[in-house]
């Protein structure tokens, strides 16, 4: 369903105000913490620069993906948290790591920038070879390698489909620059099989976790009927009718984020209606200035916690954008568009 003319101008609103609650947290080096004051994580930096990406602020876009390149370690992988620049966990999370492929290869379709592609191919190609080492027998990736350097052999079923979506877009990037990488295809085509697969091969106490119920859709290890069952098998798990996701099943918190997520979830398995309805009850969760709440509790709704985070109000842009396609890169995440476009390992 076209946004009316109403609508156009409504949403051009708040993807200027949205953008700019990310861009006034960025820090003059391109960092982009959680909110004021707050740590940044690779991951929630990278997802906040695509938010950056998706406002036209390209300029600030480009200086935050200098910022996560000129942290990489010699080995390819990151810090799991940041302050000022400066390392407060040094655990090196192969979730965390990836993701930069992603963020980058969504500023490419948006901007065609090449040159950008080109010049973080490094730090991209580095990034995913430190996570595909850890790659277990049965195909699953562990989830990272503590700060006394020991593996921890624990796979995460959110972490490793999120995996699986930037070692897709790695491998995008790569035919974009002529770089055929065939050892990745192998590792993405075993983590998919994982995924799909071999449930008991992941940390089965984080199936509480929403992100654990729709990641394997979202990031396309999981398509076509067998996205419509595991969607539909856990819906009343998660949803609170009328409001959102929960974060945890067992808590009566309905985060923004998840819900955002879940959006483009469906939206990626061919449902944009139902997308469209459930991105409609969070669309007023909104501060008088047009930034997302985090969350908030159920019934009583509750805003908790009041900060303004910068990834929470970029998925928002991002579940905006698929559903109303206002950039080039509306369909990232979209099963359908990832074949139509030939992108499909």
């Amino acid at each position: 369903m076209k946004p009316t003319s109403a609508r156009n101008k409504q949403l051009a609103l708040d993807i200027d105000s949205i953008a700019g609650l990310i861009a006034e947290t960025q820090l003059p080096g391109g960092e982009i913490p959680w909110s004021a004051a707050d740590k940044t994580d690779p991951w929630d930096h990278v997802e906040a620069t695509m938010g950056l990406t998706i406002g036209g602020r390209y300029g600030q876009a480009v200086q935050a993906f200098e910022w996560i390149a000129n942290q990489q370690l010699t080995d390819g992988s990151w810090f799991a948290a940041y302050r000022n620049g400066e390392p407060v966990d040094k655990t090196r999370d192969a979730n965390q790591t990836t993701y930069i492929a992603v963020g980058l290869f969504h500023y490419f379709l948006v901007t065609r920038d090449t040159r950008l592609l080109a010049r973080m191919w490094p730090v991209i190609r580095s990034a995913i070879d430190f996570a595909i080492r850890l790659q277990a027998p049965g195909g699953e990736i562990y989830w990272a390698i503590s700060p006394d350097d020991q593996v921890d052999q624990m796979a995460l079923l959110t972490g490793s489909s999120s995996i699986y979506m930037s070692i897709k877009c790695a491998i995008a990037i790569g035919r974009h620059l002529g770089q055929s990488m065939p050892v990745w295809e192998t590792v993405l085509e075993r983590l998919g099989y994982a995924i799909r697969n071999k449930p008991m091969h992941f940390n089965m106490t984080k199936s509480r976790f929403s992100m654990d119920w729709f990641y394997p859709v979202l990031s396309g290890a999981v398509t076509g009927y067998a996205a419509q069952q595991r969607i539909h098998k856990y819906w009343k798990k998660f949803i609170v009718d009328g409001q959102g996701v929960r974060c945890v099943s067992d808590q009566p918190w309905v985060t923004i984020a998840e819900t955002s997520e879940l959006c483009l979830a469906l939206d990626a398995m061919g449902n944009s209606r139902l997308a469209e309805i459930v991105f409609n009850w969070i669309f007023d969760k909104r501060y008088d200035d047009g930034s997302y709440w985090c969350g908030f509790t159920c019934p009583d709704m509750t805003i908790w916690p009041e900060d303004k985070i910068t990834w929470t109000n970029a998925v928002a842009l991002m579940a905006f954008d698929a559903l109303y396609h206002l950039t080039p890169a509306s369909g990232l995440f979209r099963h359908e568009w990832w074949q139509q476009n030939g992108y499909q390992p």
